[in-house]
């Protein structure tokens, strides 16, 4: 049964709004490019020539330098730029990581339902996977730290973060892995309590797709260097060559060739976060489009998120759904068709790219609000939503 949209307490019609956001970029990945941003800005000199002379390094190295200033991460951890987005920086490290010790995976969204695949069916670990279903946690304090732990620290898919590092202690035996792609740049991460670390360009600093990063701890380094997996590796998931570290990939040597267009525009996106006042000034960025987009939901009966705890509701990847009033006895097609036609209705306006929800998540509606986003566009979609929704129940 599709069910029908029951609002009675509405207006059966509002006024369309005439104020647009300037910028109605609201996507998850690829995200809203930084403000300001034009292709004609970004340096062109390392174009058309090979990563690997003196200025394509320089570049790769000088991203590295900068990704590391602005997000605060620590001189005892190695930063690499990797092949294959965030997937293949979290796919890097578990293919040459794990099996040492047993491993507990964390699973409250579909990239964290990805790495419980990867470990149980290609690498046939027998893992410990602590779930939840989307919009919660699974419970922190059942973690054994004596395994290896791979979780995501802000689930992009069901708008769930973790409040924060408290819950990983510091006398760890196992490693822990921290998928933060859609949380870097946006939410203060604990490196201390973080051995490896994975996120993308595309995310909160807008950039562009293809390429992860990787941030590796000491304790990470000790593992590489001291264990062989069982498995066989390919050539881009090695980090060491005879049983040591090699060191030129966090040196801006990548494993592949990168596109140099995409570390310009990289460097010109954390250049551009530098002038905001780097990492304290990105996440307030971040935590005030997340609070506009709080208010736009508390005024509109119709809506809802997701997350129903504050604490670990994302500033980022904001996941709403239909409040149950009005799609009581809705199947979840028929929410679905209600995304897609919401959705479109405001594509076709200029008002708000790409919002409808992950295809593996509730029905619903995910809008962005990385550091990229301006809070003033976020509080302008709220009137064009109401109207979208009205305009389509009538």
């Amino acid at each position: 049964m599709t069910g029908s949209i029951a609002d009675p307490t509405a207006e059966l019609r509002l006024d369309r709004p005439a104020d647009k956001p300037a910028r109605p970029y609201f996507s998850s990945g690829p995200c809203a490019k930084p403000p300001g941003w034009a292709l004609e800005r970004l340096p062109h000199g390392s174009l058309g020539r090979s990563h690997r002379s003196k200025l394509g390094k320089s570049r790769l190295q000088h991203a590295i330098d900068l990704t590391r200033e602005v997000l605060q991460v620590p001189d005892t951890h190695r930063i690499g730029i990797v092949p294959a987005s965030d997937t293949g920086a979290v796919e890097m490290a578990m293919w040459s990581m794990l099996g040492a010790r047993p491993v507990t995976l964390l699973a409250w969204e579909s990239f964290g339902e990805g790495w419980v695949t990867d470990a149980v069916k290609q690498l046939k670990l027998d893992p410990t996977v602590l779930k939840a279903p989307y919009g919660a946690l699974p419970d922190l304090g059942a973690v054994d730290f004596s395994h290896d732990v791979i979780f995501t620290w802000n689930g992009t898919t069901s708008g769930v973060r973790v409040p924060d590092g408290d819950w990983i202690p510091a006398d760890r035996d196992g490693l822990t892995f921290a998928d933060a792609t859609s949380a870097a740049f946006a939410m203060p991460l604990p490196f201390d309590k973080l051995d490896v670390t994975t996120f993308s360009f595309q995310k909160v600093l807008g950039g562009e797709a293809a390429h992860g990063v990787l941030i590796l701890g000491p304790r990470a380094v000790e593992r590489l260097e001291s264990y062989t997996p069982a498995w066989p590796l390919p050539k881009i998931f090695r980090m060491t060559k005879g049983g040591k570290l090699i060191e030129g990939i966090f040196q801006g040597e990548t494993i592949n060739t990168p596109s140099m267009l995409v570390i310009e525009d990289y460097i010109f996106a954390l250049e551009w976060a530098k002038e905001v006042g780097g990492l304290a000034g990105l996440v307030a960025r971040s935590q005030a489009n997340a609070a506009a987009l709080d208010a736009v939901v508390a005024d509109l009966a119709w809506l809802d998120h997701l997350v129903a705890e504050p604490a670990t509701r994302s500033t980022t990847s904001v996941c709403l759904k239909f409040a149950d009033h009005v799609v009581a006895g809705m199947d979840e097609a028929g929410r679905l068709a209600l995304v897609k036609k919401l959705a479109s209705v405001l594509e076709a306006e200029d008002v708000a790219y790409d919002i409808a929800g992950h295809r593996d998540a509730p029905a619903g509606l995910r809008i962005w609000c990385g550091a990229t986003v301006d809070a003033e566009d976020v509080e302008k979609l709220g009137p064009w939503l109401d109207w979208a929704w009205h305009s389509i129940r009538n």
